[in-house]
């Protein structure tokens, strides 16, 4: 009896561990101007934001924005998704920059069509003249396309 006990209690111990070290992808993260919270920069953020993955909440949209010399990170810049070109259309959605230099979000984008993204820093924007169907951004940003940046 004793022996089942021990059993019981050391399964039921393995199982709080394994269930509460999962990612709830109902999670709630979303960067904003002044969050020290991410981390990775650079880095393909839904590596491990995403089902399955160990990175709190499933990122819809995530990345990294630098300054205009492509080495540092720009902190404190916005990220806005418009349904037309160089800011033109409707503005489907809009992410902080936090003070690393990353944004991301759980919420929900619909990205339709085909979204235009546009990088807003404190003197300039740059516009990306293609548009996106989801919101990996490091994917491709950094590894086969210039790095996302803004002045």
């Amino acid at each position: 009896m004793k022996t089942e006990f021990k059993l019981f209690i050391l399964l039921g111990f393995v199982f709080f561990l394994l269930t509460s070290c999962k990612s709830d992808g109902n999670e709630k993260n979303i960067s904003k101007y002044l969050s020290v919270r991410s981390h990775n920069m650079g880095m393909n953020c839904m590596d491990c934001h995403k089902e399955g993955g160990g990175g709190v909440g499933w990122f819809v949209a995530a990345g990294t924005v630098y300054d205009s010399l492509l080495v540092n990170t720009y902190p404190g810049a916005t990220v806005k998704l418009y349904s037309g070109p160089n800011g033109t259309g409707t503005l489907i959605h809009t992410i902080e920059v936090d003070t690393k230099g990353n944004f991301h979000t759980t919420e929900a984008i619909d990205f339709g069509a085909g979204l235009y993204p546009v990088v807003v820093g404190n003197i300039g924007k740059k516009y990306m003249h293609g548009t996106i169907s989801m919101g990996q951004c490091n994917s491709c940003h950094g590894v086969t396309t210039g790095r996302i940046w803004t002045k």
